[in-house]
């Protein structure tokens, strides 16, 4: 088996998709995987940093963040931007739950993997700012 090389890693088409049915909606939501930086925005949004400097958890519409992340329309753009967050979180649970449920199955992290972001951001130290 030959190893893939720079081109084929940059190149590959790796993004995928799929459609949920959320019948609360009346429809099918098409999600996206995310990209790497995606990800990680969307993890450190899972921490907030305080004004002395301390770091805490932010779980507050968690998967109202990560369902606007990831609904993308025909041409694979975002529905959904983080103006839209607030209405979604007063969307119906169990309609957010099943398209965030898929979210979380494509992007391969379960609610562990947000459990443990959520712990290891309550008691982290932030980082000193070098700027003034």
């Amino acid at each position: 088996m030959a190893l893939l090389n720079h081109s084929q890693i940059l190149s590959a088409n790796d993004i995928t998709t799929e459609d949920v049915h959320v019948p609360e909606w009346g429809g099918t939501v098409r999600i996206k995987a995310l990209s790497g930086t995606e990800r990680d925005e969307f993890e450190q949004s899972l921490m907030e940093v305080k004004k002395d400097g301390s770091v805490k958890s932010n779980r507050q519409n968690v998967r109202a963040r990560l369902v606007a992340r990831c609904i993308v329309n025909e041409a694979g753009e975002t529905v959904f931007n983080s103006a839209d967050i607030p209405a979604l979180g007063r969307k119906s649970a169990a309609a957010l739950d099943r398209v965030a449920t898929a979210a979380q199955r494509l992007n391969a992290f379960s609610d562990a993997d947000v459990e443990e972001l959520a712990e290891n951001f309550a008691d982290a130290p932030s980082e000193s700012s070098t700027t003034d």
